[in-house]
């Protein structure tokens, strides 16, 4: 067999690998995952093309999964060193620690953003260029969905987007004028579910 096709079939079983350990995960903890199947390459990508990538940038991504979105943060530009990933299930931590040595993982609650955090040493409010979010915001309340978002806000730069998909036909926490800015994406109908990215800012 060619390197090609190796690499093809490689490619082919970990994606099978993926969807399996991601179809366990929600049968294990439902309420902890948006999605029965990791998402889809055109969803990760329009996802990560909202990040502004810069030089001394640093980035969080809540509920990484099995580092689909992740990898297309990567494709974006960002330095595996500068991102930090919060993953709740301990499979999906270590195959992420495996896949990139660099990043730093921590296994926690996502919707305790600070206290999860601080297990690397002290939060600074304003220091992130941006937040993807990968979580299943509506299996929670709407006052927790609106907690996570406003300390999501608090440690990013003036303007930085949250940036969060959902397969609803509401946005996960309605907009505020003059305080929480809110765009859309149309629906992504290649991924299955279809789609849609929304991405929240503190006006500038």
């Amino acid at each position: 067999m060619s390197a090609e096709k190796t690499l093809k079939s490689k490619t082919l079983l970990d994606k099978i690998q993926d969807e399996l350990r991601f179809f366990r995960g929600w049968v294990d903890s439902p309420l902890t995952m948006g999605a029965i199947s990791p998402s889809g390459p055109e969803l990760a990508r329009r996802i990560a093309s909202f990040l502004p990538v810069r030089p001394g940038g640093r980035y969080l991504e809540l509920g990484p999964g099995t580092g689909v979105v992740t990898k297309a943060i990567f494709d974006r530009g960002v330095r595996p060193e500068d991102l930090v990933t919060i993953e709740y299930n301990a499979d999906f931590c270590r195959l992420l620690r495996q896949r990139y040595p660099a990043l730093t993982t921590i296994q926690g609650d996502a919707y305790a953003l600070r206290k999860t955090l601080e297990q690397l040493g002290p939060v600074e409010s304003g220091s992130l260029a941006g937040i993807v979010s990968g979580l299943p915001l509506f299996t929670r309340p709407p006052e927790v969905r609106q907690t996570l978002i406003e300390e999501g806000l608090a440690l990013l730069e003036p303007g930085a987007p949250f940036i969060q998909f959902s397969y609803a036909f509401v946005p996960p926490v309605k907009p505020v004028p003059g305080w929480l800015e809110l765009s859309r994406t149309d629906w992504i109908f290649r991924n299955l579910p279809p789609a849609r990215v929304w991405v929240y800012r503190r006006p500038a």
